[in-house]
């Protein structure tokens, strides 16, 4: 019982950063990169489908991106879906090719962007240690079940904590990181 418990805890805090690394590449920094789209969906024949799945998207240089849609009748949507979202963007469409150009991040715009990173870090340190106490809650309850014994209660403890201060300093990492970018001119 006790390494599937941990298995599962390493399995959920693997995940916790996989969607950190989703939403971090979400944010905008001062180059233009395709992953900046990737949460952005459009109405297509009535189905909400993301931007790269109808449209090849570039970085041809580094503050502009070009989508071209496979399909020419997306191009309103994609352009719908780009000026609602809060990326701040203004699409130019010259009816086959939708270019964005990225203006120069200002210095409030950076902080405020930092402050989103901080944010995303701080929640899925929340979500980590949520894992964590309900691991130990599962295995407190395997050990009044009869199913740990109090030496394996106790060693599997020091596992949780260990590899919940692994994958919490991996989000720091990330962060850092992410701000690092974000904070370049």
């Amino acid at each position: 019982m006790v390494k599937e418990t941990l298995k599962d805890a390493e399995d959920r805090m693997s995940k916790a950063i996989d969607s950190l690394e989703t939403d971090l590449r979400a944010i905008r920094t001062g180059r233009a990169n395709p992953a900046l789209l990737d949460r952005l969906t459009i109405d297509y024949y009535g189905v909400q489908t993301p931007i790269n799945q109808v449209a090849s998207v570039t970085a041809p240089e580094g503050r502009l991106l070009t989508i071209k849609p496979w399909d020419k009748s997306s191009l309103k949507a994609i352009e719908k879906a780009i000026r609602e979202s809060d990326l701040g963007l203004t699409p130019g469409n010259d009816g086959t090719i939708i270019r964005l150009v990225l203006p120069q991040l200002t210095k409030e715009r950076r902080h405020d962007l930092v402050k989103q990173v901080g944010k995303r870090g701080e929640e899925s340190r929340v979500a980590i240690r949520n894992i964590r106490r309900d691991v130990l809650k599962d295995l407190e309850e395997g050990q009044k079940e009869g199913l740990v014994t109090e030496d394996e209660l106790y060693r599997s403890k020091e596992q949780v904590q260990h590899l919940t201060d692994e994958y919490i300093k991996h989000v720091e990492e990330l962060a850092k990181i992410k701000e690092e970018e974000i904070m370049e001119f």
